[in-house]
This record gives structure tokens, C-alpha cells and sequence, in this order.
């Protein structure tokens, strides 16, 4: 085999408008641009993307038309791309399935898990693609049937890739509160590189004899992200089968300016006024600010005693003011408890709603985290007497 290079990027999540910003939806889109022309600039062999191209499985007209032309300069570069499916691009059922389906069929990428092998090769190298199956459960279950019927043939001769999108069971690779959908131990092994989407902050470790990349997402998705480097890897491999990872930073991703404080024992008037400054003080043209508002409030007072609005508005250079609630109110007694669960739930339910509302629109739009939060809700009741059937039964028709 010759030596070769290769790019590999993952988590694009093109039409993301998040926090419903039409602006946000292209900001993912002139990051793709720019992660396109410095892969054309850089002449890799072909392209690998981990999953999560699209942040639905049927993206907007718009999002798609925006795709198409990037695909097609890589295409004209003469730049195979090579894809698996994310948990938010894959099918959601058979006879919706995956925008990756007809971009395939046009030949604008090459979509691993639809080929003969679920696979690619050339002269150089073998590469093996896993398809997503959405939920840690359905992996557990369906991973081990694609693999009998699709058997990884890695060659000894060649360099070979494996291509997936999942939070692998490792504990220097799952964040804390992502739930890890297969074990290091399912993955088959005979590969040189193992391509892996999902994990939005980059990371590498050897890996059954060879090495495992997470190569990060190319936009900030979540607030809590917005300190992973942004980019994606150039992979340079030698005719002796080492690799070489560069790191390429990406520039036109939005800034983020996290502003986190603790303001226990202030009134709800004194940590609105706190926070406006905070805002004023901090803010960049055109970034987004996030003030994360922690601490415990003073009894007899409730984060809905904060003035969201006036703080949503105190940025005038700002793209966004976007405040995050993690305040705790002063534990109720149990009087007081019994008083309210007495009288009336209604109250109660209220306020437990907007709390998980307040959690949700952090990572989804409004539609979504009304459905989730309504969800959380209703779990509440079933977890606290026991009742698995009925918390089954309940997450079960939800997904």
C-alpha cells in the first residue's frame, strides 16, 4: 500500500436553529462550508463523516439545497465521501429512513450501511460502517445482527477504518450524563482506526491495536460544549500503516460566552440586577451569552421571582442573551409539604413543569422540550411508587 491522508469530521448537525434562531441554522451551515473548502484545500483521499449530518432525518429544503452544493464541490475535488447515520439523521422507521438514502443513490456520498459489506475499499484501504440504531437498547439487540450479516472482513495488507456513531462504554470517553449505547467489547476488532461520531469534544486513545478518534463537532450544540476546540482531523497514514492525527481548527463557529455564578442567599431582584451587570460586563459583538445562575435561594422566595425578560434584554451587542436557571429553592417543611399536597397539585405541577422546561430548552426547541418536560412530569408519580411496568410503558411510547 501507498501512504494516503484522509479527513475525518462528525456531529455537522446542518439545520440545527438552535434557540430557534434562523441564524443559528446557518451558522451550522457556514462552519460545513468552511470544513468543506479546508478539505479541499487539504487533498485527502476521501472524507469520513461520523454521523449527525443533519440534525433531523428530514432536514428543510434549505438545509438539503445547502448540503448538496458543498457535496457536489467535494465531489468535483474528486473527494469520496464516506458516511454512517447519527441518532438524529437515522431512520426513524422503514418507510420514512434516512435523507443519507438519496444523497447516496445521487452519488454525492457514499452511505457505508446501505453497500454490499457495508463497506469501501481501494488500494490503500478497508473501511467498515456501522449504521446507528437511535436508542442503547436497539443497539444491544441489532448490532450483533448487522455484524453476522454484514461480517467486517478487515484486510491485513491495507489500512482499515471503522466507521460509527455511538458513546462507547469507556469512562474517559462518556460524558457524565450521556448514556453510553455499546461496550468497547461489541465493536469487532482488526482495525487501525476506529472513526467515532457522537462524543461532540475531540478525543483519542489506543484502542485493541489501534486507535480510537472522536473527532468533535464542528459547532457549539449544546452551552456546556462551547469550550471544545472546534475542527476536525487530517489523518496522515504511512506506507508501514502508522497514523498521524492534525488537528484542523474551524473559525467561523459562533462564539460562546459562558458566565457562571454562584448567587446564594441573594433575593430574586438582587441576582436579576447581578446578572444584568454580569451580561453588560461580558458580552461580544455578535457571540451568544449564556449566564448560568446558580446558588440557593432565600426561604419564602422562587425562581420565578427572576426577571428572565429583563436579563434576555440586557445585552445589546450580543446575538443572544440566553440565561440558564440552576438555582435551588430553600427545602420546604414538611408542614408545609403536607399543606400543599393536601390542598391542591396544581401549583406544584406547575412549578415542576417549568423547572424541567427551563432544563430541556437548553439542548431542544420549544416543541420538543414541552413534550419532554410534560414526560418528566408524568414519570414522577410511577417512579416514586415503584411501578416499573408503568415507567416502561410510559418511555416506550414516547420513543
Amino acid at each position: 500500500m501507498k501512504s494516503f491522508s484522509f479527513v475525518h469530521a462528525a456531529d455537522l448537525h446542518l439545520g440545527y436553529a438552535q434557540y430557534n434562531l434562523d441564524t443559528r441554522r446557518k451558522d451550522f451551515e457556514n462552519v460545513f462550508c468552511e470544513l468543506v473548502d479546508k478539505t479541499i484545500a487539504l487533498k485527502p483521499d476521501f472524507m469520513i463523516l461520523a454521523g449527525d449530518i443533519f440534525e433531523h432525518a428530514r432536514p428543510s429544503n434549505s438545509t438539503l439545497e445547502s448540503a448538496i452544493v458543498n457535496f457536489r464541490k467535494l465531489k468535483d475535488a474528486g473527494i469520496p465521501v464516506l458516511a454512517v447515520d447519527g441518532s438524529h439523521d437515522s431512520a426513524p422507521n422503514i418507510i420514512t429512513s434516512t435523507i443519507l438514502n438519496p444523497l447516496d443513490s445521487t452519488g454525492l456520498i457514499w452511505y457505508l450501511p446501505r453497500h454490499e459489506g457495508s463497506c469501501w475499499r481501494n488500494e490503500n484501504c478497508y473501511v467498515y460502517g456501522i449504521p446507528n440504531f437511535r436508542t442503547p437498547r436497539k443497539t444491544q439487540e441489532e448490532l450483533p445482527v448487522f455484524l453476522e450479516k454484514n461480517k467486517p472482513t478487515p484486510d491485513q495488507t491495507l489500512f482499515n477504518i471503522l466507521v460509527f456513531h455511538m458513546a462507547l462504554d469507556i469512562p474517559a470517553v462518556k460524558p457524565p450524563k450521556m448514556e453510553a449505547e455499546a461496550t468497547p467489547e461489541s465493536l469487532p476488532g482488526g482495525f487501525n482506526y476506529y472513526a467515532g461520531g457522537h462524543i461532540h469534544k475531540p478525543f483519542q486513545m489506543n484502542f485493541r491495536n489501534g486507535l480510537l478518534s472522536y473527532s468533535g463537532g464542528t459547532e457549539t450544540a449544546s452551552y456546556d460544549e462551547a469550550k471544545n476546540a472546534k475542527g476536525f482531523y487530517h489523518v496522515h497514514v504511512s506506507k508501514s500503516r502508522k497514523s498521524r492525527i492534525e488537528r484542523i481548527k474551524l473559525e467561523t463557529a459562533r462564539k460562546f460566552v459562558i458566565l457562571e455564578q454562584n448567587f446564594t442567599g441573594l433575593t430574586p431582584s438582587k441576582i436579576t440586577e447581578a446578572v444584568i451587570n454580569l451580561v453588560k460586563e461580558n458580552e461580544e459583538q455578535d457571540s451568544i451569552i449564556v449566564p448560568v445562575i446558580k446558588g440557593v435561594l432565600p426561604a419564602e422566595t422562587g425562581r420565578g421571582e427572576i426577571d428572565l425578560t429583563k436579563i434576555r434584554a440586557a445585552g445589546s451587542k450580543a446575538l443572544l442573551v440566553h440565561p440558564v436557571l440552576r438555582l435551588r429553592e430553600t427545602e420546604i417543611s414538611e408542614e408545609i409539604v403536607r399543606s400543599i399536597f393536601g390542598v391542591d397539585m396544581k401549583d406544584l405541577k406547575t412549578k415542576a413543569y417549568e423547572y424541567f422546561f427551563e432544563v430541556f430548552i437548553e439542548n431542544y426547541n420549544r416543541q420538543e422540550s414541552e413534550k419532554i418536560a410534560r414526560l418528566a412530569l408524568d414519570l414522577i408519580g410511577p417512579l416514586v411508587g415503584k411501578h416499573e411496568p408503568k415507567v416502561k410503558e410510559k418511555l416506550e411510547a414516547f420513543l
